[in-house]
């Protein structure tokens, strides 16, 4: 069998499980999902087998302490996958709400009501644990799930969709088995020929790095909901409460730098900056960020803070994310200047503006074109759980469909029902 031909079947599979998955009541997506959080705690012991295999090679193949650590399995993050499929459980179902309701001149009535997506494909990079967390959020939002991860999470990944597979067929024996389905060759290619399969896959969403997005995104025939990076700014005007715009920045560059709602650029209003760059500079150099500055930065900064690591910006440091502890830092002049940057180098994600001024938080919110605009409030805050949305199955920077923190009901669309009781067309 070739290739292209385990991924028709694949997809076939997973366009006939979508059919089923449809018929399923809540009470039952419910109870597979509880029966598949028992099962992960019943076979941790047998999970962890598999992901020493996991381990194992990575050490072998020279992954750093990083990636071994994100590719890791213990007790306590698979309690953690349990608990996930629990709070999935216990959320609305997505499908099924009316979203629009009208009747026409003629009587006709018309409903708007959200519907699975159908075949989703879901590719990512290192951590199993999304293996647990992408097939729950497709199940409970209705739809049959492809789950191709990184080839050093092979065994991990595999481990973990069968104790899911088996204990949903036992809770109820009408689970179609191919709704959660893992692509058990590590080719690169099986990704190019899966998402060339219109016919049967309706959505791809790439969860990873860069580089692993673009290319997902170039090759597939299929829509791909995209998230090509965080470039996430601060903008402190000049009349900003500069006590709570310190405590954004440090919040928003330090808690987790190497997250993609981290921010990556300061940007102060010309008035404040001779006071406010180094109390921040201060700040930052305490937690060891480096900071990249541009010349009215350097100017204020070169003598002010000594043992502050500032490098010169170049062109590049405004467009990078560096999910790390550095922090490009640039002097704008108002609120238009610090729009005109974000929009021309930010990547659409999550920008914040600290000030007083409501005519000018509204401008930046109105103006700045990002998926989560903030007011005086940091840019971790764009994360499914912190929205109430319950889980995440990624972030989305795209304009059509889906934008922001995605949760259950960006799993669906929609279709229009129409009673009538015999109207036809003049």
């Amino acid at each position: 069998m070739t290739l292209r031909d385990q991924m028709i079947g694949l997809a076939k599979q997973a366009k006939a499980a979508s059919r089923e998955l449809a018929k399923l009541t809540t009470a039952e997506k419910n109870a597979c999902l509880i029966a598949m959080a028992e099962a992960l705690e019943g076979n941790a012991e047998s999970i962890k087998t598999e992901n020493a295999k996991d381990m194992a090679a990575g050490a072998e193949s020279g992954l750093s302490p990083a990636m071994l650590d994100r590719l890791k399995l213990d007790d306590k993050r698979i309690a953690g996958m349990a608990k996930g499929l629990r709070e999935v459980a216990a959320l609305p179902d997505p499908v099924g709400r009316i979203l629009d309701d009208r009747t026409r001149p003629n009587g006709l009535k018309l409903q708007k009501v959200s519907t699975p997506i159908g075949v989703v494909v879901i590719i990512y990079e290192s951590r199993p644990n999304v293996t647990a967390d992408a097939a729950s959020l497709c199940f409970k939002s209705g739809n049959a799930t492809i789950l191709r991860g990184g080839k050093e999470a092979i065994h991990s990944n595999q481990a973990i969709a069968r104790v899911m597979l088996a204990s949903a067929k036992q809770r109820l024996p009408s689970f179609p088995e191919q709704a959660i389905q893992v692509v058990q060759t590590t080719d690169r290619d099986a990704i190019k020929e899966l998402l060339s399969l219109t016919e049967y896959v309706d959505l791809c969403m790439p969860r990873g790095g860069e580089g692993l997005i673009r290319a997902v995104a170039e090759c597939s025939k299929v829509p791909v909901i995209k998230h090509y990076k965080g470039v996430c700014h601060v903008y402190v005007d000049g009349e900003a409460d500069t006590k709570m715009a310190e405590e954004i920045i440090l919040n928003g560059k330090v808690q987790r730098p190497g997250v993609c709602n981290a921010i990556e650029t300061l940007l102060v209003d010309k008035a404040i900056a001779p006071t406010f760059l180094p109390a921040i500079a201060q700040r930052l150099t305490e937690k060891k960020v480096e900071l990249r500055v541009d010349e009215a930065s350097q100017k204020i900064l070169g003598a002010t803070i000594p043992n502050a690591i500032l490098k010169a910006a170049t062109e590049e440091d405004w467009f990078a994310e560096y999910l790390d502890l550095i922090l490009a830092v640039r002097v704008v002049n108002g609120v238009k200047e610090a729009i005109d940057h974000i929009n021309h180098y930010g990547s659409a994600h999550s920008d914040s503006i600290v000030t007083r001024n409501e005519k000018r938080a509204k401008q930046f919110l109105a103006e700045t074109d990002s998926a989560t605009v903030y007011w005086n409030a940091s840019t971790r805050f764009t994360d499914g759980g912190e929205f109430g949305m319950g889980a995440e199955i990624g972030i989305s920077t795209d304009k059509i469909g889906a934008r922001g923190p995605m949760g259950l009901e960006e799993l669906t669309t929609y279709k229009w029902i129409g009673i009538g009781n015999g109207q036809i067309r003049a």
